[in-house]
């Protein structure tokens, strides 16, 4: 005689934890307050990001935080303020990223890059730590244009999108997660900073990951690149979203192994606070 297990998950929705699987509250992985422009798409991310190293029960000693230059490289200073963190000149992130992952292999490295960062002055270094699989996860705040300087194109501005002025990009736009892929990057995941459900989801399985995850979060810039005729726009990333599927993850921590006989119902709950009902079918 065999027995199966038959599972659900429970429809009840589950409460906000308010200590992690370390003890630790949220407000261990904050930052200090943006100076970003109200409304940018940077700060959301911000946000799922403090919220997957809670979850996920990340002590903050062991992450190390990695910028370049740019609007979306100041953006480390919002979270984690007791981690370890590097601000590298223009384009070197990807860089100092190999090294800092060759010198402690202990750490959770997070990177914070933008359009230049990646896609113009270090797109060199970029694609070498990616051929590396350097354990890192990597966000590209890709708003396709430098926020920083006054609103210019960008390498990721779509070909035929419109500056405030009227201006449209001549050029062929540089494809980060394409370029991630022909380098042999084993995570690549493109979201939209408006979608924080999917953007925290992404970045808990990019955090469990072992070697170079790139998530590239489409993140407008609401002061240059917010209007009609912008690809990187709120509106038209809402207008162009297409879900294919709903997408979940499920951190896997200590094991959890239960005993019950067949017809038996057990309750059993996981690490991230959801539950699951067993119940053992008796052939």
């Amino acid at each position: 005689m065999s027995t199966l297990a038959q599972s659900t998950i429970g429809n009840k929705k589950k409460k906000p934890m308010t200590t992690n699987r370390i003890g630790l509250r949220p407000d261990a992985y904050k930052g200090t307050k943006t100076t970003l422009c109200k409304g940018c798409g940077h700060d959301a991310i911000t946000s799922s990001i403090i919220k997957s190293f809670f979850e996920m029960g990340v002590p903050p000693h062991r992450i190390a935080k990695l910028s370049g230059i740019g609007c979306s490289s100041k953006t480390p200073n919002y979270f984690s303020a007791q981690s370890h963190g590097f601000n590298a000149v223009h384009g070197r992130m990807a860089a100092i990223a190999t090294g800092v992952a060759a010198a402690n292999h202990h750490l959770v490295n997070i990177g914070v890059s933008g359009d230049g960062d990646t896609a113009s002055i270090g797109i060199g270094h970029f694609c070498h730590m990616v051929r590396r699989n350097v354990p890192i996860v990597y966000i590209i705040e890709n708003n396709g244009v430098y926020g920083l300087t006054k609103g210019q194109f960008s390498a990721t501005a779509d070909q035929g999108a419109l500056k405030k002025d009227g201006k449209e990009s001549l050029y062929q736009s540089v494809d980060c997660c394409a370029l991630a892929l022909q380098m042999g990057c084993g995570f690549v995941a493109r979201s939209f900073s408006g979608d924080t459900k999917q953007v925290l989801t992404l970045l808990k399985a990019a955090i469990a990951y072992e070697g170079t995850a790139v998530i590239d979060i489409l993140s407008p810039c609401v002061t240059f690149n917010n209007h009609e005729g912008s690809t990187r726009s709120t509106s038209f990333a809402r207008s162009a979203e297409s879900p294919l599927q709903a997408i979940g993850f499920i951190p896997s921590f200590e094991v959890i192994e239960i005993d019950y006989d067949p017809g038996e119902v057990r309750v059993v709950q996981m690490h991230d606070g959801s539950k699951l009902h067993l119940r053992k079918l008796e052939h």
